[in-house]
């Protein structure tokens, strides 16, 4: 298969002034850093992984996979994500970074035999698959090759000191905002929560937190994800007997709505009673619904990532997927493990104990680190809908 980093110089130098100015040898540096080891704030200088610090043009060969559903059901989500890092390739200066797709097809057959593919032609690390069935299905490959995985997946109970997740988990969301909303004097709290695998950890989380914190869940909820507006109202109506200020409602966009709708029409506003909800509600679309009109929720900061989906956005003529992100941060972090193996004398630091590094990274979705279980761990935002407009009201730590 041609080589990633030849197509994605051609694609970008011939259709954007981004990658005309790069190509002159001027490139714009990547906002993709590793944290220095003494601070908790980034420090650019001795620490940076930045091709504006670190040059990679004379570092060693390196093979990265990259598995992608690029054909199939989600194509299109494949092909922004492999963009993505193609992106993050090109900014990073790697010559020698030899970044291998494989199309998955997005089925489990087709990732087992997209890693064969890229194990036989020398992948030394694997980025993706996506879905989790997929990540299952390559696991046992990659760990009788002894290659790691960097998952795209947010299946957490597939995370292991060899498969790392990059998805976004919702155990720092529940976190994050919990302790935020308690920080504003909200004590009692109401919990609605769906009947499924997500539902149950992140009630579990919620409930742990309060009993910690001095919080009371006064009546939780559990939903049926395909609950009708009928359901939802009827489940609701006895809330009102019981006296909370807020209401924790980690369900995605369309069902927060609706049970956002049902709680003012039991005459729980907004202004009297604070919605809280999880990154299942970072989208513009529920943004300007009345009944999430100051809702709060946890995700990653839009800031971080705003030049990356504006250079995306000039390089191919289209707004990013919401995941490209994902791909462009693994892309970028591949080559600078493999630029610090190689400046210590080493291979390409591709190990679980460089992938681990306590210190984090800084990425387009903001300051991130993976456990040593392989689960990933990011500082978030708290951010309020207001008035149709997604706001950041309390920007996530550059450091942990």
């Amino acid at each position: 298969m041609t080589n990633i980093k030849l197509r994605a110089l051609i694609t970008i130098c011939f259709f954007t002034v981004f990658a005309l100015n790069a190509c002159s040898q001027q490139r714009t540096p990547s906002p993709w850093e590793q944290r220095g080891q003494e601070t908790n704030t980034i420090t650019p200088d001795a620490t940076s992984l930045t091709p504006a610090q670190n040059s990679f043009d004379n570092a060693p060969a390196v093979t990265v996979a990259l598995l992608l559903p690029l054909s199939g059901a989600q194509a299109n989500l494949g092909q922004s994500m492999l963009q993505g890092a193609q992106m993050a390739l090109f900014e990073m200066g790697y010559t020698n970074f030899n970044l291998m797709p494989r199309d998955t097809g997005g089925t489990p057959s087709g990732a087992v035999n997209a890693a064969n593919s890229a194990i036989n032609d020398g992948a030394q690390l694997i980025l993706g698959p996506l879905f989790a069935n997929s990540v299952r299905a390559v696991q046992p490959i990659a760990r009788a090759s002894n290659i790691n995985i960097i998952a795209f997946s947010t299946d957490w109970s597939l995370a292991n000191n060899s498969t790392f997740l990059m998805g976004f988990m919702p155990f720092t969301q529940v976190e994050r905002i919990s302790r935020f909303a308690l920080s504003k004097g909200y004590k009692n709290f109401a919990l609605i929560a769906g009947q499924d695998k997500y539902g149950d950890a992140v009630t579990k989380e919620f409930s742990d937190i309060m009993a910690q914190n001095g919080g009371n869940i006064v009546k939780t909820i559990n939903l049926n994800n395909n609950a009708s507006e009928t359901n939802i109202k009827e489940q609701i109506t006895d809330l009102k007997e019981h006296n909370f200020n807020a209401v924790f409602i980690p369900l995605n966009g369309a069902q927060a709505e609706k049970v956002s709708s049902a709680l003012s029409e039991s005459a729980l506003l907004p202004n009297q009673v604070k919605r809280i909800g999880t990154g299942l509600w970072d989208d513009a679309r529920i943004a300007n619904q009345p009944n999430m009109n100051g809702a709060w929720f946890a995700a990653p900061s839009p800031s971080a990532r705003r030049e990356f989906e504006q250079k995306y956005s000039d390089t191919f003529g289209m707004p990013p997927a919401r995941l490209a992100t994902l791909a462009y941060d693994a892309t970028a972090l591949a080559a600078n493990l493999a630029q610090n193996g190689f400046q210590s004398g080493r291979g390409p630091a591709f190990d679980t104990r460089s992938i681990t590094n306590s210190n984090g990274y800084a990425g387009t979705d903001g300051v991130f680190r993976f456990k040593p279980n392989g689960l990933i761990e990011r500082n978030l935002s708290v951010l309020e809908f207001r008035n149709g407009n997604i706001v950041e009201i309390d920007r996530a730590s550059a450091g942990f």
